[in-house]
């Protein structure tokens, strides 16, 4: 199982992990509402995880400018 980690602003590949045995606790899945596990964890049909996070280049855009907070997709 692979689980690979995206930029929900950029679409940047931050990383992924390779593992055949990972808990959702070490990863901080659990620690998510469900609304937010529906928002930034997908399963694909191959078994692998996509969870979508914030790469640096994002948070740092979005601290130096807040109006960017109404755009889905930042261009960096």
């Amino acid at each position: 199982m692979a689980i690979h980690y995206f930029c929900r602003h950029c679409g940047t590949n931050m990383g992924s992990i390779e593992s055949l045995s990972v808990h959702a606790d070490h990863l901080g899945l659990n620690t998510l509402t469900n609304e937010e596990r529906q928002d930034m964890v997908s399963y694909e049909q191959d078994g692998s995880i996509h969870i979508k996070a914030i790469c640096e280049d994002c948070q740092d855009a979005l601290t130096r400018n807040p109006e960017l907070h109404a755009h889905d997709y930042l261009i960096h």
